[in-house]
């Protein structure tokens, strides 16, 4: 209707090309055994040569300090066999809001692999405390080849 509007008001006419929406990729994280009980999930979006991570986490630890700092990493393999190092950690900002009952925290992060690449290969995004709190991994979420 507002593009019948739109090509009336200026005489001509308006032709629609179909549109895909992004791809995404929800992955669900795990709470690990000092967060029990908690949920969280990280929505995964191409952005260029990059993917745009969305996290809803449900909740921390008792006891971390708050605000809450978290950090964020991709790890090739899976929640189960961890490599020693990351390939990416996005650790530039890490301060979290206020824990808001029943919304819990988001987090946005962005990192330098292209969305295609990171789900057609095996790989665990981890979500840490700080070190002040322990530098504990307390989600761990697989994104599995061909998701």
């Amino acid at each position: 209707m507002v593009v019948a509007a739109v090509s009336a008001a200026l005489g001509c006419c308006a032709v629609l090309t179909s549109y895909a929406a992004p791809q995404s990729v929800n992955v669900t994280l795990t709470a690990s055994a000092q967060n029990a009980g908690k949920i969280g999930q990280v929505t995964l979006v191409p952005h260029g040569n990059a993917t745009e991570m969305l996290f809803f986490i449900g909740g921390v630890p008792s006891g971390t300090t708050m605000p809450a700092h978290l950090y964020t990493y991709v790890y090739p393999g899976s929640c189960n066999q961890l490599a020693d190092k990351p390939l990416y950690g996005m650790t530039d900002r890490t301060v979290l809001g206020d824990y808001v009952p029943q919304q819990g925290f988001k987090l946005w992060r962005r990192v330098p692999m292209p969305f295609d690449d990171l789900v057609a290969r095996d790989h665990a995004i981890v979500v840490r405390t700080s070190p002040a709190d322990g530098a504990r991994d307390i989600f761990c979420g697989d994104v599995r080849r061909g998701t």
